[in-house]
C-alpha cells in the first residue's frame, strides 16, 4: 500500500457525488473496506470513487469506477461528464475520449460553463445483454413486481442496459413509493445475475420524464446519468415520448437525446467541490477549497 498520502478531488454531477482520484502516474489500491468507510457521509462522501489510469485503448484516460459498496462497476454518466470535463481542461480540446469497461466514451464542451455533453453509446435491450437471469423477448416490460399478484404494488418493469442493467417502473408518482423499502428487494432480485440500478419513472409530456433512482451498490442517490439515459431510451422504445428529453432527477435536469445513429447523447453539468488527500494506511483525509469541510 502507498506510504505517501494520496491526492483526490471531490466533485459531483446534479448532486451524484464523486471522489476522483489520478493513477495515471502510479497505480492507486484502495480495499473495498477503504472505499466504504471513505465513502460515508462522515468521511468524504461519495456515490462513486473514480480512478484515472492510462488507457490501453489509446484513449485519453482509463475510467475505473467503485461503488461506494466497495464494488466495480462499467459505467456512470454523471462520473465520465466530470472526467470528461477535467480531461478537456487538461488537454485544451474541446473534446476527450474516456475508456471504460463499458467501452469507450466520448465527451464534448456543450457550450455552457461547467456544462458537459457525453456521447453514452448504444444502448443494449436484449435479455442476455443486460443480462438478466431468464429470457425475455420483449425487454420493454418484463414478468417482475412487488406485492400481491392481484394488486402489486410495483409491476412490469422496462429493462435496458447502458453499461449496467437497470430496471424502470412506469408510475404517476415517483415519490408516492418507498423506494428506500423496495429498491434493496428489486435490486437483489434473482432476476438480475448482476443486480441492477432500480428506477421509478413518470413521463410528464413528449419532453419531459420525472425519474428517482435506487443506485446498486449506493442506495438512494440525487442523480444517476446511466438511469436517466435508461429510463429515457427506454420511454421512447414504448413511445411514450420523443426522441430528445429533459429527464428531471431530484438533482437537477439531464437532457438526454437518442439519435438516429443510435447512440444516446447526454448533457449535463459537473462541479468541483474540494480537493484533498488521504492518508492510505489510516484512512485519515484532508480537504482544501471551496466546500471543505
Amino acid at each position: 500500500m502507498q506510504a505517501d498520502p494520496i491526492p483526490f478531488r471531490k466533485m459531483n454531477g446534479l448532486g451524484n457525488e464523486f471522489a476522483v482520484f489520478d493513477g495515471r502516474s502510479g497505480p492507486i489500491y484502495l480495499s473495498a473496506e477503504a472505499i466504504r468507510t471513505l465513502g460515508q457521509p462522515e468521511a468524504i462522501g461519495f456515490d462513486q470513487m473514480i480512478t484515472l489510469e492510462r488507457s490501453k485503448a489509446g484513449a485519453d484516460v482509463f475510467m475505473r469506477i467503485h461503488n461506494r459498496d466497495g464494488g466495480e462497476v462499467d459505467a456512470c454518466g454523471n462520473a465520465t461528464r466530470c472526467v470528461g470535463w477535467l480531461l478537456m481542461g487538461e488537454n485544451g480540446r474541446p473534446n476527450a475520449t474516456i475508456e471504460t469497461n463499458a467501452g469507450l466514451l466520448r465527451a464534448y464542451e456543450s457550450g455552457r460553463p461547467e456544462t458537459v455533453t457525453v456521447d453514452m453509446g448504444k444502448p443494449r435491450f436484449a435479455w442476455n445483454q443486460i443480462p438478466l437471469a431468464e429470457e425475455f423477448h420483449d425487454t420493454r416490460a418484463i414478468e417482475l413486481q412487488i406485492g400481491p399478484i392481484d394488486d402489486p404494488i410495483l409491476h412490469t418493469p422496462s429493462a435496458v442496459s447502458m453499461g449496467n442493467p437497470h430496471a424502470i417502473f412506469w408510475v404517476d408518482d415517483v415519490e408516492a413509493y418507498d423506494l428506500v423499502r423496495f429498491g434493496p428487494l428489486l435490486e437483489n432480485h434473482p432476476i438480475f445475475p448482476e443486480r441492477a440500478n432500480i428506477s421509478l419513472a413518470h413521463v410528464t409530456a413528449r419532453d419531459a420524464i420525472t425519474v428517482r433512482t435506487w443506485e446498486r451498490g449506493v442506495g438512494l442517490t440525487q442523480a444517476c446519468g446511466t438511469a436517466a439515459c435508461a429510463a429515457a431510451v427506454a420511454a421512447m422504445r414504448k413511445k411514450l415520448t420523443d426522441r430528445k428529453v429533459t429527464v428531471t432527477l431530484p438533482g437537477g435536469p439531464l437532457l438526454v437525446e437518442w439519435r438516429d445513429d443510435d447512440h444516446v447523447w447526454m448533457t449535463g453539468p459537473v462541479e468541483t467541490e474540494f480537493e484533498g488527500t488521504i492518508d492510505p494506511e489510516t484512512l485519515a483525509w484532508t480537504a482544501r477549497g471551496q466546500g471543505a469541510t
